[in-house]
């Protein structure tokens, strides 16, 4: 797979990204940018969601990276510490994780399960955590946590809230920089 340029898989989280969220213009500017489809977007629960991401990323025929936002975060980091085998990890090239939501916070949704305790283990592939200083779903502190347990650069984007659609990042060109740079082993 060395040499071929990485397929995105899209995570959304909670309720999936809608028009304008900066996941799904990603999506309509470049078609190697896949969502992985979650079976209940509305009622997430941990094992069906990394076992959906698992069979994403089997079905891969190149190398790929996460586009990762709020709950697609926690996904990513519980289907690589406890679910993914050696051969489906060594086809992912890094994760970008976009507002990382704590589930102990008071705005988690009551929706979700299965997404505590949060795995604190170094993810086995580059990732870059990328906060808003002004996240009701997750603190700074919290994502520096996660950050720093993962192994992952770590970027406060300022005053953005969850870093979706209401965050006014239309294309949000510096975060496709980041996931590029991911991409190319940077």
């Amino acid at each position: 797979m060395s040499g071929q340029k990485p397929n995105v898989l899209v995570l959304p989280g909670y309720q999936n990204s809608g028009a304008g969220h900066w996941q799904t213009r990603w999506e309509a500017l470049d078609p190697s940018f896949v969502r992985v489809r979650m079976s209940d977007w509305d009622h997430p629960a941990r094992d069906a969601w990394c076992r959906t991401l698992d069979a994403a990323v089997a079905a891969a025929d190149s190398p790929v990276v996460f586009a990762a936002h709020s709950l697609g975060c926690l996904t990513a980091a519980f289907w690589a510490t406890q679910y993914a085998s050696a051969t489906q990890l060594a086809k992912v090239v890094g994760a970008l994780l976009a507002a990382v939501p704590d589930p102990s916070g008071p705005h988690f949704p009551h929706d979700a399960s299965g997404f505590a305790p949060v795995p604190l283990t170094r993810l086995p592939f580059a990732s870059i955590v990328v906060a808003s200083n002004d996240d009701l779903y997750g603190s700074v502190p919290f994502s520096q946590t996660c950050a720093h347990a993962w192994g992952s650069r770590w970027i406060d984007i300022g005053p953005r809230g969850h870093i979706n659609a209401d965050s006014s990042l239309g294309d949000w060109d510096e975060g496709r920089s980041w996931l590029a740079s991911l991409g190319e082993g940077r």
